[in-house]
């Protein structure tokens, strides 16, 4: 942790400039909040495919004055090339967050991730180079590791890819590692495990499970589980994810063109986290009383386990994660039982 407090206090001693695209998506909006509260300039941009502008009002509203001042938005498209090199122009640092999420929009839907993801990527990744930003970082997915079986995952071991949604992220990982080889532009990947917090949207047939139960839970409905709810995941509080890319945006030469698992480096059934959820909400809404939850056939595309390894990134970034599955709770709930409606 002590590596991610100097670092807090040198960029507010030395401030940067930072595109983040997917500014108004949930990991995007975190990483705006963080970078302005550090007192840097964020250049943001979304098109709004599944960036809420609550998000960014929620920001303004979190932040001083000042701070909103330091933040410029752009509507803007990653399938356009030239607004990705008019959004890079004079950027030192890029988080690359938009994507289409969710391995069961893909497989619905596999042109529109293709699009997005690697069309939208490869645009990126030629824009930052253009303008010779100092370090470019991307969300990649755990989802990468596809069939593989072993556990904890490691970087350097993968498997084949079990939706469009997760080939999208193989292919952004190799063009990243050819720029590396050919141009000498090195990117930085991610590897989320699972990211939940606050403003992850609870509506829609492609929403997260956490937010999705909490807005379930709070109507008295029934929730639902893919599968007997022994599937277990690494779920990672939103507040990691956000330490990850600060990181990585301001690594040495080291881990360029590297790939990092990013999580809290556990495992939680889905059984388990349901119960987790439904105690938090009970203590808050006394009103509720929570039903068991229903069971599904499993989800098309979905692994059974998984957990990551941090060895690297705790090694290489300097990375701690400070929030687990149960922290995180603690904040997410609360946040979410206090929204006066659910957007």
């Amino acid at each position: 942790m002590s590596r991610y407090l100097d670092l807090c206090e040198e960029l507010k001693a030395s401030p940067k400039s930072w595109l983040v695209t997917g500014v108004a998506g949930f990991i995007g909006s975190n990483l705006l909040q963080r970078l302005l509260d550090l007192d840097q300039v964020v250049v943001g941009m979304d098109n709004f495919s599944t960036g809420n502008p609550h998000n960014l009002e929620s920001v303004r509203l979190k932040v001083t004055p000042e701070a909103w001042d330091r933040f410029t938005f752009h509507p803007w498209d990653i399938r356009d090339l030239d607004q990705c090199h008019k959004a890079c122009a004079g950027v030192d640092i890029v988080l690359h967050q938009a994507a289409l999420g969710s391995v069961p929009r893909s497989i619905k839907d596999p042109i529109a991730t293709h699009q997005s993801n690697v069309d939208g990527f490869l645009n990126m990744l030629v824009a930052a180079r253009d303008a010779k930003v100092h370090r470019f970082v991307f969300a990649s997915s755990s989802s990468v590791y596809g069939d593989d079986p072993g556990l904890p995952k490691v970087e350097s071991r993968t498997g084949n890819p079990l939706s469009p949604y997760a080939l999208s992220k193989v292919i952004d990982e190799g063009y990243a590692a050819v720029f590396g080889r050919t141009y000498g532009f090195k990117p930085i990947g991610l590897r989320y495990f699972n990211v939940f917090g606050p403003r992850q949207n609870p509506e829609g047939p492609y929403a997260a499970v956490m937010p999705r139960w909490i807005a379930a839970l709070t109507r008295g409905e029934t929730c639902l589980i893919h599968g007997d709810g022994e599937t277990s995941r690494d779920f990672c509080f939103v507040a990691n994810a956000v330490q990850a890319n600060l990181l990585a945006g301001t690594a040495p030469e080291g881990p360029l063109g590297e790939v990092f698992n990013v999580s809290y480096g556990g495992t939680t059934s889905l059984t388990r986290l349901y119960w987790m959820i439904a105690e938090r909400l009970g203590a808050i809404r006394t009103d509720l009383s929570p039903r068991d939850p229903e069971y599904t056939p499993p989800r098309e595309g979905d692994i059974r386990h998984s957990q990551a390894d941090l060895t690297k990134i705790k090694t290489l970034l300097g990375y701690e994660p400070t929030h687990s599955v149960a922290e995180g709770l603690d904040e997410l709930v609360p946040w979410f039982a206090a929204l006066p409606s659910r957007v």
